[in-house]
């Protein structure tokens, strides 16, 4: 009878998920809220399911999610929004996450008496944004190309940043000291061997997709064998979620082989996928999304209120820290980049999959503060995807929310113009006080004369 019950959910939850994401392009209500709602209700308010009921099933339920929704994000991204992209996404991914790492320690440090390590691990842990959020909603948003490609690879990129310094705190406060310069060649082996196997598992696949489509029932080899690419990355020490966005970018720009070196070892050209197979991983994508906010919303942890209250604060300061690096990440001077897509770029602070899964690290080490730091991390996934779902509607059509969001990514601007009034007006009123000696002196000068003549 409970298998019958939760076959009957399963259908009904699909169903939902459709009717959501018509709710949000008409009325610009994000499903992900809503879907979470639906994981609140189930699981930490009336324990119909609890995150322990799926076992192992959740982890790699949730992995699978996030490799999924990277590949099929990269097979949308072309070489030429890559290259005016990959600026602003450096200059953005590095200045969210060690301002975010830099705030959110400083504040756990002085205000919540932990220790620094403790404290800038926290930071480290939440200074990202997550993939499986990102995606799914800046494809639903009415923005550029830029700056749709740069949320989707500051998401897949900032899961680097936070794994490898969380780790490294973690491994700090085991030892007892910092390894600055296995940090730093963590991070770039993670980027830069990772984005190469991951490409270069797409130039292959391409060369013999061909041959692999003439199998029966072969469709789903493809995101098999991205599957593949990922666990060799991770089994190697790679990010295999880096690698898994570089096989889908390969396989969207397989064109550009054309006119290389590799493309005359080959006798044929390049495939990439097809209309079919796009339709079909986008359909598994929402299928995958649909459980994986679910599941999220199962896996808040609400018992205790003093961490939920402290995650609400964090991520409060979270979302006004985002505005000024997004306009320090955005300059004025790119006419490309609109208002509305500085304000979204403002909204995306999502916290997703790496960060529940690092702050379960912690507790699991036996690390002193390791539980409060798991119960804050997941309140500040809880409210940084509420706050991202409510404030996108709102930007959208709230004339209000809009002034605020431009007034304070304008900030600099009126500070600047404040200033320059300040020192006009300064100027002016010295450049009176010159006049008024040189008159007071030409009247000294001339009853001066005066008194000569008589």
């Amino acid at each position: 009878m409970n298998i019958a019950f939760t076959i009957v959910g399963v259908g009904l939850l699909v169903f939902m998920a459709h009717v959501f994401a018509e709710i949000f392009s008409r009325k610009r209500i994000p499903d992900v809220l809503l879907l979470i709602i639906i994981g609140l209700i189930i699981g930490p308010v009336f324990h119909i399911v609890e995150p322990g009921d799926l076992g192992l099933v959740g982890p790699v339920f949730t992995t699978i999610t996030l490799v999924t929704i990277l590949f099929e994000g990269g097979t949308e991204l072309k070489l030429d929004a890559l290259q005016h992209s990959l600026k602003g996404t450096t200059l953005l991914t590095n200045l969210n996450f060690f301002s975010t790492m830099i705030v959110v320690g400083l504040l756990g440090w002085w205000l919540l008496d932990m220790t620094p390590l403790i404290s800038f691990m926290l930071g480290a842990i939440v200074g990202g944004t997550s993939s499986a959020v990102v995606i799914p909603l800046v494809r639903q948003l009415n923005m550029s190309n830029n700056s749709r490609t740069i949320l989707i690879l500051e998401s897949a990129f900032s899961d680097v940043l936070c794994i490898v310094f969380a780790l490294a705190f973690i491994e700090a406060a085991q030892l007892g000291q910092i390894q600055i310069g296995n940090t730093v060649g963590q991070i770039l082996a993670s980027f830069l061997l990772a984005s190469f196997m991951g490409l270069i598992g797409a130039f292959f696949w391409s060369f013999v997709l061909y041959k692999i489509r003439t199998v029966k029932n072969s469709i789903f080899t493809t995101p098999a064998f991205v599957f593949i690419i990922y666990g060799v990355s991770e089994i190697l020490g790679y990010s295999g979620a880096i690698s898994a966005l570089a096989f889908g970018i390969g396989l969207a720009n397989t064109d550009i082989l054309k006119s290389t070196f590799i493309g005359k070892f080959f006798n044929r050209e390049p495939d990439s996928l097809n209309e079919t197979e796009k339709i079909l991983f986008a359909e598994a994508v929402f299928l995958l999304k649909t459980f994986f906010f679910v599941y999220i919303g199962i896996s808040i942890q609400i018992t205790d209120w003093v961490p939920l209250l402290i995650g609400l604060g964090l991520t409060f300061v979270l979302f006004v820290l985002r505005v000024p690096v997004v306009r320090a990440s955005m300059p004025i001077a790119q006419k490309h980049e609109n208002d509305k897509d500085l304000m979204y770029m403002s909204t995306m602070v999502p916290k997703g999959l790496a960060a529940a899964v690092l702050a379960t690290i912690p507790l699991q080490m036996g690390i002193a503060g390791g539980e409060l730091i798991k119960d804050i991390v997941f309140s500040v996934i809880l409210f940084s995807i509420v706050f991202t779902s409510i404030l996108i509607p709102l930007v959208e059509k709230s004339n209000y929310v809009q002034a605020i969001y431009m007034n304070a990514l304008n900030l600099n601007l009126w500070i600047r113009k404040r200033i320059q009034l300040i020192q006009e007006k300064k100027q002016n009123e010295a450049e009176k006080r010159d006049a008024d000696k040189m008159t007071e002196r030409e009247g000294i000068n001339e009853v001066t004369e005066s008194e000569k003549k008589d």
